[in-house]
């Protein structure tokens, strides 16, 4: 059921669309799962015995794992596409 401008299953695609990135969202923010590395995944240094005992399953390093925080992004959980109604006003 489209209407106004948008095509047949646009609001449909949008939901699936926002679900998705949330989807994505979630499974960067899950804690480490498995077995520690004893070096970083990303840079090759080594993560101290301590760090490895105190998260099980980690596979960054202090300095990798603050980057990839920094890099996330806190949401609103509004819907960032917007309704055409919104758009009008």
């Amino acid at each position: 059921m489209a209407g106004g401008w948008s095509r047949d299953g646009a609001e449909n695609e949008q939901m699936e669309a926002t679900i998705q990135e949330e989807l994505e969202r979630m499974k960067l923010r899950r804690g480490p799962v498995g077995e520690s590395l004893a070096q970083c995944a990303e840079c090759g240094e080594e993560i101290p015995e301590a760090r490895r005992v105190a998260l099980p399953g980690v596979k960054l390093c202090v300095e990798c794992a603050s980057e990839r925080d920094g890099a996330l992004k806190a949401r609103s959980g509004i819907n960032r596409r917007g309704s055409k109604d919104s758009q009008l006003k």
